[in-house]
């Protein structure tokens, strides 16, 4: 069985990535609190312990697959932002996924393996007041399409859902001023299958870049 880990695998996306995982793979989950229902073996790990990430990733043995889920979100204007802010936002959003990626670039290169990264559609386009939550996610594509330069061994998937029904979304749409409508978002699930997908394709083929947004419904 192939090995996977997993970070915010806590719920949302990560969670559901997980749960689609654990069939075919052993998957690591990394986030602070697991469900306990969720299949896997729990790894918590503060993703801005940089110094932590040697010893504890040496516990994981191969590794096959690696998913970025793990991120955070502060909304507002670019005029009252304030430092700690931008700093918070890149530091989990872009900062630990390189160093984690850094240090696990060995397991990964022995196994030819895949890196995931959970990217959004602010990674795209930037709407007024995602000012540094976009910023980090443009930076997040950027970082992925220079390790996928520099290691043509691995595979490296940006993957950019569109609104997604998650606990992250219900703060978000707080902070706009809006209602939170699960059902005119996208599932957790089906960002997950999308995953799924590119993690499970043919040896040949390299999903550089998955875009999915909710379908238009009729009426």
């Amino acid at each position: 069985m192939k090995r996977a880990l997993v970070t915010g695998a806590s719920g949302g996306i990560g969670a559901a990535i997980a749960r689609l995982l654990a069939p075919t793979h052993e998957v690591w989950l990394g986030g602070r609190t697991i469900p306990e229902d969720l299949p896997g073996r729990p790894w918590p790990l503060d993703l801005r312990d940089f110094d932590a990430f040697e010893e504890r990733t040496a516990e994981i043995g191969d590794l096959d697959v690696l998913v970025h889920s793990a991120a955070m979100s502060d909304l507002g204007p670019v005029a009252t932002t304030s430092l700690q802010t931008w700093r918070d936002t890149f530091e989990l959003n872009v900062f630990a996924v390189a160093e984690l990626t850094r240090v696990l670039l060995p397991k990964l290169r022995a196994a030819k393996g895949h890196v995931v990264l959970i990217n959004s559609g602010a990674g795209i386009r930037i709407n007024a007041t995602w000012g540094s939550y976009g910023a980090s996610k443009f930076a997040l594509r950027a970082y992925a399409d220079a390790l996928r330069a520099e290691e043509p061994d691995l595979r490296v998937t940006s993957v950019f859902p569109g609104r997604t029904a998650t606990e992250m979304q219900r703060k978000v749409r707080a902070t706009e001023g809006g209602a939170y409508e699960p059902e005119n978002y996208l599932k957790p699930e089906s960002v997950a299958t999308a995953v799924l997908n590119a993690i499970n394709a043919t040896d040949d083929a390299h999903p550089t870049e998955v875009i999915i947004r909710q379908r238009a419904t009729a009426g």
